[in-house]
């Protein structure tokens, strides 16, 4: 009767060369899978962390561009654009902060 096994015999040590064949395979895979974007997903709390950046950096941002455009525009040089580069970056916290709020409150 024919074995159930691979055929190979279990007292024999295991060849260096297969553990070296599996570890570069398991690179190369994980290398493919970055390179195609079928890496692993992000989680929650990076897209979170993603999320909180990209507001912060928008609100101090879009302030500040629309404070130096109307600047330019109305001769009011540095009046609008402090304030609104001020208003900006509250805006950008206030939104991080109703974002950790809503977080928390579908957490419960």
């Amino acid at each position: 009767m024919a074995e159930e096994g691979p055929g190979q015999d279990d007292r024999l040590p295991a060849d260096a060369r297969l553990d070296s064949l599996e570890q570069r395979l398991a690179e190369a895979q994980k290398k493919e899978a970055v390179r195609t974007g079928k890496g692993p997903a992000q989680d929650a709390n990076e897209q979170l962390g993603n999320r909180v950046l990209a507001t912060l950096i928008g609100g101090l941002l879009g302030g500040t561009i629309v404070g130096w455009a109307l600047d330019q525009l109305l001769g009011t040089w540095p009046m609008l654009f402090i304030t609104l580069m001020v208003l900006g970056t509250v805006s950008g916290f206030w939104s991080i902060i109703k974002m950790s709020n809503a977080k928390t409150k579908r957490d419960q």
